[in-house]
């Protein structure tokens, strides 16, 4: 079978976790003014992704890939817990923990989840995305560093499919903005790949201030 068909299938829209209806704090960017045109919207997502993403976040989901495949259970169990300490906000949680509960629920329903993994995955009372998203990639025999593309793609997939609806971005501008980020998509998946274990870590307070503010924001679109 066709390798592609199973990591198209992870990175898609379509995968019934609801990606869709988050924004990871853009839309409070958009509604405060920090983000008003494709040149400032390019630079928020490119400093998410160099300075947020590349350095935790993408590294972290990394290593859950990584566990996974090897069925280093007891190292996956760590960095599970490490995933759950890090969400900074409320919203964070929710999303992450919302989106973990989609992907248990689609992963148990699929005959390709081994019993190793399918045991695993009973054991954890709120399994969140990066967990989920593993366990997907060692079922569809995905390899970490492809499982860890599709995750950044559908990120930035995700993050125009959000400008689009909220400046709003046109279609042909928000292609044009896809070719200027996906060199700093690989650079991410670069970095991420070759930080060391000991220095994972972000301080994206800006993030944390937007979707503190987006949970009390009196329209919006996006549950974050």
């Amino acid at each position: 079978m066709n390798p592609a068909w199973a990591l198209l299938r992870l990175a898609s829209p379509q995968l019934p976790i609801g990606g869709y209806s988050y924004s990871q704090g853009l839309e409070m960017a958009v509604d405060n003014g920090r983000v008003t045109d494709p040149l400032s919207a390019k630079r928020w997502i490119s400093d998410q992704l160099l300075l947020n993403l590349a350095r935790f976040e993408a590294p972290l989901l990394l290593a859950h890939c990584t566990a996974a495949a090897n069925e280093d259970w007891p190292q996956l169990l760590q960095r599970c817990e490490e995933h759950r300490a890090s969400r900074e906000t409320r919203e964070l949680h929710q999303e992450s923990r919302q989106m973990g509960y989609s992907l248990q629920q689609l992963l148990n329903g699929l005959p390709e989840l081994d019993d190793a993994a399918r045991d695993f995955l009973a054991q954890r009372s709120e399994p969140h995305l990066a967990l989920g998203w593993a366990l997907a990639a060692r079922a569809w025999q995905i390899s970490p560093q492809d499982a860890l593309a599709a995750w950044l793609w559908s990120w930035l997939e995700n993050q125009l499919a959000v400008l689009m609806k909220t400046l709003p971005l046109g279609q042909q501008a928000a292609q044009r903005l896809t070719s200027e980020l996906l060199p700093l998509l690989q650079q991410a998946q670069q970095n991420a790949s070759n930080i060391d274990p000991q220095h994972y870590g972000s301080a994206a307070f800006g993030l944390s201030l937007a979707c503190m503010a987006h949970e009390r924001q009196y329209s919006r679109l996006f549950r974050s």
